[in-house]
């Protein structure tokens, strides 16, 4: 039986803000509450005051700024002594770096909040880490290492009957099947998250189930209809949650369902629409993909053969580049379905 969710990243006097929180809500008493431990030399209170708005910034898309939070944060939390503290900086920090596409740093951060979540006795930071680096690894397309990873934190998970780490599990291993191609475990996966999240008044994480829920409805049945008004929901929670990357993400998601379905010019629209907005929270990998769906929506519409395979050929080392290590075959998935061959990358 899984019990209502909650934000553990909010701490300290911010434990009475819900996992629903507006994150410009969070960010505003986030900050007030900072400044008031500042003043007061409570440097604990400091430090876990300044994960919250670290937390929200990030998730806002405020790149910048989430940099300097997590690790003023991490510096108040060792000056204090703090080894949780610590811990749950350097898993925002890791977190954040995941969001970059800063892949390795990522890896880094979260395993030493893993390790200092241990030694501090915190198995919620010590099992987010976890989750963190599993997720690292997932996105990069490392599936052989880190389902193991997904499945133990899953079982820890309802073990504890901890609704929004259960969902988070669900989702992350929803998300391998579905890219291996065994959609039917991954919509009834998807489904469980999203039935746990409504039960549990998980906003974020109902609204990324829909989104996967959406993406088996368009590429297993062909209903666009009934994707779209998926997304549709989500975008409700993520626009009042003020979610800035799950917004984007779910821009993308429905350019790839209207592509799917044929409608090449609203699909360039939306492309468009996620491309800007990952841009503006400096998100290599949204971006990148973003610009997958263009080019293939541009091609579809008419434009020439070679200014096509010269952005695919681009967009395959910038893949690589960020660390994605099904880039070549997404790209050359690509190539196939628009009759392109690589020549025109060996030519560049």
């Amino acid at each position: 039986m899984y019990g209502k969710a909650f934000a553990p990243e909010y701490q300290g006097a911010l434990t009475t803000l819900s996992v629903n929180s507006s994150l410009t809500d969070v960010l505003a008493a986030g900050t007030e509450q900072l400044r008031a431990a500042e003043r007061a030399g409570e440097h604990g209170e400091a430090a876990r005051s300044g994960l919250a708005v670290a937390e929200a910034h990030r998730r806002l898309g405020q790149v910048k700024d989430a940099d300097r939070a997590w690790k003023a944060s991490y510096r108040t939390a060792r000056a204090a002594g703090d080894t949780a503290a610590m811990a749950w900086a350097l898993w925002s920090g890791g977190t954040l770096a995941r969001q970059r596409g800063a892949f390795p740093l990522a890896w880094r951060l979260l395993r030493l909040a893993a390790e200092l979540g241990e030694s501090a006795g915190d198995i919620v930071v010590r099992g987010y880490s976890l989750a963190g680096m599993a997720e690292t690894g997932r996105i990069q397309g490392d599936y052989a290492a880190v389902t193991a990873l997904h499945e133990q934190l899953l079982a820890e998970a309802r073990k504890r009957g901890e609704a929004r780490h259960t969902v988070w599990a669900l989702e992350g291993i929803a998300q391998i099947h579905r890219n291996t191609g065994a959609y039917d475990t991954a919509y009834a996966m998807f489904e469980e998250a999203a039935e746990i999240a409504a039960r549990a008044e998980d906003r974020r994480g109902h609204a990324w189930a829909l989104r996967g829920l959406a993406d088996i409805v368009s590429v297993r049945d062909g209903d666009a209809d009934r994707a779209l008004e998926l997304l549709s929901e989500a975008e409700l929670s993520c626009r009042a949650m003020k979610l800035s990357g799950a917004l984007a993400y779910n821009h993308k998601m429905r350019g790839n369902v209207l592509y799917r379905a044929g409608r090449y010019e609203q699909a360039r629209e939306v492309y468009a629409l996620a491309l800007a907005e990952f841009e503006a929270m400096s998100e290599p990998r949204g971006r990148a993909l973003s610009r997958l769906g263009l080019v293939k929506c541009l091609a579809r519409l008419g434009r020439d053969r070679s200014e096509t395979a010269a952005d695919l050929a681009e967009l395959a080392r910038v893949l690589e580049r960020i660390g994605l290590r099904h880039a070549r075959r997404m790209v050359e998935s690509a190539r196939t379905e628009l009759g392109l061959t690589a020549t025109a990358e060996v030519a560049r």
